[in-house]
Order: C-alpha cells, then structure tokens, then sequence
C-alpha cells in the first residue's frame, strides 16, 4: 500500500494489506479525470453496452485474442494465456487450480464466478460484515496464514510461508513479498486493476467488468465471468434509475487515520467517484487526478458537500471513526456534520473493484433514500 508520491505519511491500508492505496500502485502511473461528471439523467443511457466489455488497461487480452468458458484444465482454451498487470506481465499455462489470497477483495469476485473452493490459503482480515451467511462459512473453512496486522493496515507476512503453499496465483502483493520470488516458485501474482494506473481515465463500473472479466479468462470461466456481470449491471441500472430522485447533488468521500493521522479523500481514479457518478452525485474532488490522497480540513471546508461518507475497516459500524474525525479535524461546521448527513462505510464496500462495490452502492443509495425521506 502506498500513497500519491508527493506525501507518504502513516497510509491506510485494507485490512487484507493493500487500501486506501495499494502496494502495488506505488510502482503505477497516477490517475486524472477524464471528463465532466454525468448527471442522473445521462445515466441510465450510459449503462447500455457494459455487458461484454473486454479487459483493458491492466487486463490485456491473451496472445491469441481467445478465451475459453470450460471450467476444465484439459479444455481450456487460450493458453498459455497472457496478461498486462500493473507494471508486469503474468502468464498462465493453464487455469490456476491453488490461489493464495493476501488481500480479502478478490473474494466474492471468486466466488461470483465459482471458482472460491480453489483457495488454499487466506492472510489478512475477512471481516464477516462484508458477506452473506453462506459465503462467511465459506471463507471460515479457509486456511489461516497470518492475520498480523501493523497499526496502519499493511499485512506482515513472510513470502517463504506464501511459498509453502505451493500456490500458482497470488492476489495482493503485500510489503515483503515480491513477483519475482513467486515466480520462481511457479505462482503469478495478480494485483487489484483499479491500483494500475488507467492512462487518465476515470473510474466507472466497467473497470470493475473489465476485472471480472480478466478473472473468467484467467480461470477458463468466462461465461461465469459475463453472467455475474450481467447481474450486477442489472443492479447499477436499478439504482441509477432511482436516484433520479434524490436532493443530494454533492458529496465528499473521506478515510480517516485514527490517532490523529492524516486525512484522506479520493479522486477521479477510485471506485467511490463511480459510485457517486451512478447515483448522479458529485465528487467534489473528482477534479484530482490521484485516486487518494492527503487532504486538509480546509478545502473539505470549502467544499462543503451535502453528503459525507466515511471509509472504516474493522469492527462495530464505524460511528465511532466518524466521531473522532469531526473531532480531530475541526469538522462540525459542515453542513453534512450538522444535518448528521455522515454514513460509516466498510471499505471494501468502495474499493477496490469487485461485486462488493455494487453492494455499497445500494446501501450509499437506501442510505440517501432514508435520510432525505
């Protein structure tokens, strides 16, 4: 996990060991908005066409521009299949069979294309709030390595335990670990898309189609890959239609270190922008080109959005988080502070891209619904 260059104080991290700014993303081009905000009324149009969208950016097609839908080894298709990721190129012979998790996004992005039972192992946080009964047991039942957290987030693990696993594909690449020693030792190491750098563009759900997608080909389960993101296409399209009617026009996405560390906002090149797009609301720092970054009370001040909403990892439901960051940060003259227009938000459920996001958009969007109402 790292942060914009020019400011690298004590960063937040996921609890897995990568956000609000990945480790890998310290090695990729920073991100700048690609255009005005769509309002609510261009939305509903703009989702037609997602579904079939190719992998882009970090998720470059095979050598041969094929992909498979078999679930099985012998008839997969499109290998050796290779891959753009981040600042290196992956390669896979054929569909990975022993993933090694060192981060909790990628889960229901796994299992949303049925290919979860294939991890053998699990370090980081899981926290339980982020999924369904069924899919909590699921990650349960999963192998322990380590859940050594330092006090700003970042995962402590050996890569000599990672190795021990035998795995052919790592997700996350935490401090300590490198994608030359998991090379060596036959696995392929896949970084979150959002954290590559998207040469200028902004953030919109099709970077998170795009990361399914890249998913399908790698595991040889496309058609999985294109009937999760035609469910959650759906689902955007739904609450993009309803949102129509909301008052709120502005908002401010926040991370706050506890402690008294800094404060962090995000930019044109997060997750969180593509939501607020997909609600008809603007990012008010949707103008900066770094998907995260340090900010003072100051601008957030001038600012003054309608809507703030608060990034917390851990336990309990975050109200807590939001307390000591009005309080530290000489916040309670926003108006978002005086209505109580603040919502506590699992961090997962904003970044990085997978089916997650969707779920935080519609608890963003009954949110807004019940304070408005």
């Amino acid at each position: 996990m790292q942060l914009p260059s020019v400011r690298r104080p004590a960063a937040p991290a996921d609890t897995a060991a990568s956000d609000p700014v990945t480790a890998a993303s310290d090695r990729a081009a920073t991100h700048a908005p690609a255009g005005p905000v769509s309002r609510r009324s261009a939305l509903a149009g703009g989702l037609a066409g997602i579904l079939g969208v190719t992998a882009t950016a970090c998720s470059a097609g095979t050598a041969d521009g094929t992909a498979s839908g078999s679930p099985d080894i012998e008839s997969a298709s499109g290998f050796p299949l290779e891959l753009a990721n981040c600042e290196a190129t992956v390669t896979f012979d054929a569909p990975p069979q022993r993933i090694v998790l060192l981060e909790s996004a990628p889960v229901t992005t796994l299992d949303g294309i049925g290919v979860l039972e294939r991890v053998v192992a699990r370090a980081g946080v899981f926290p339980p709030g982020y999924y369904d009964e069924d899919l909590e047991a699921k990650v349960e039942a999963i192998p322990p390595l380590s859940e050594d957290i330092d006090a700003s987030g970042h995962l402590q693990i050996s890569q000599e335990m990672v190795i021990a696993q035998t795995p052919d594909i790592v997700f996350g690449l935490p401090d300590g670990v490198t994608r030359e020693a998991m090379a060596d030792a036959g696995a392929q190491v896949v970084v979150q898309d959002i954290y590559c750098g998207t040469d200028d563009e902004r953030a919109s759900f099709e970077t998170l189609y795009s990361t399914i997608a890249t998913y399908g080909r790698i595991f040889d389960h496309a058609q999985e890959a294109e009937d999760l993101t035609a469910a959650l296409t759906d689902r955007v399209a739904v609450v993009s239609e309803s949102a129509q009617t909301l008052r709120a026009t502005t908002a401010a996405v926040l991370y706050p270190s506890l402690g008294g560390g800094p404060l962090y906002t995000y930019g044109a090149g997060s997750m969180v922008t593509a939501q607020l797009d997909a609600l008809g609301i603007e990012n008010v720092f949707a103008d900066t080109a770094e998907r995260v970054f340090e900010i003072s009370s100051e601008p957030l001040l001038a600012a003054d959005p309608d809507v703030l909403i608060v990034l917390y990892q851990g336990e309990g439901d975050g109200s807590d988080v939001t307390a000591e960051m009005t309080a530290q940060d000489q916040l309670t003259g926003l108006r978002a502070v005086r209505d109580q227009a603040v919502l506590p938000l699992l961090f997962n459920f904003a970044e990085p891209a997978s089916p997650l996001v969707v779920d935080g958009l519609e608890r963003i969007h009954e949110w807004l619904l019940e304070i408005e109402g």
